[in-house]
């Protein structure tokens, strides 16, 4: 997917700053999502990554955007989700996903990133990005430019199927 050959050189190089780490093995492309893999230090890692397919916002330069969900077996993390949003975030800014008919504001911002508060609103947005068709992304620069990330979620249940086979649960 051409698309997503600059998100894959931004994440090779973000992984890259571990001296420990290997460059990152794509798994397969699914739809809009690509899984990859890498090993650490720390052990296995599986992602999966995808751009928004429609990024909308009066700003006049912005950076990479996308949307990753994360396992990590050796720490016992697993559907991690997290979006990068090309800009630095206002603080107290809401950040806010919808799915379908459901909406999700539970996240905390740093610098240009977004994170849920806890492993119970990840498991709830894996479980609605299986199911839904796309995903709606609020959010607010830190300049107070407001931002709707359109993501398609073609493909990310075959993306996160590669990365549960690839880094299964340890119990």
């Amino acid at each position: 997917m051409k698309r997503q050959t600059g998100i894959t050189l931004l994440i090779t190089l973000l992984f890259s700053a571990n001296v420990y780490a290997a460059a990152p093995e794509t798994l397969g492309e699914y739809g809009d999502w690509t899984a990859y893999y890498y090993k650490d230090n720390r052990g296995s890692i599986c992602y999966m990554v995808s751009k928004p397919i429609k990024d909308e916002g009066k700003y006049s330069k912005r950076g990479d955007i996308y949307a990753v969900v994360t396992h990590r077996p050796n720490d016992k993390t697993y559907d991690v989700v997290n979006f990068d949003a090309g800009y630095t975030f206002k603080n107290g800014a809401a950040f806010v996903v919808k799915i379908g008919h459901n909406t999700i504001n539970n996240f905390f911002t740093e610098g240009e990133k977004a994170w849920t508060l806890n492993d119970e609103t990840d498991k709830k947005m894996v479980s609605l990005m299986k199911s839904g068709e796309r995903m709606l992304v609020h959010g607010t620069s830190a300049k107070g430019t407001p931002t709707k990330d359109t993501y398609s979620l073609k493909g990310f249940t075959g993306a996160y199927k590669a990365i549960s086979a690839k880094c299964p649960r340890r119990k």
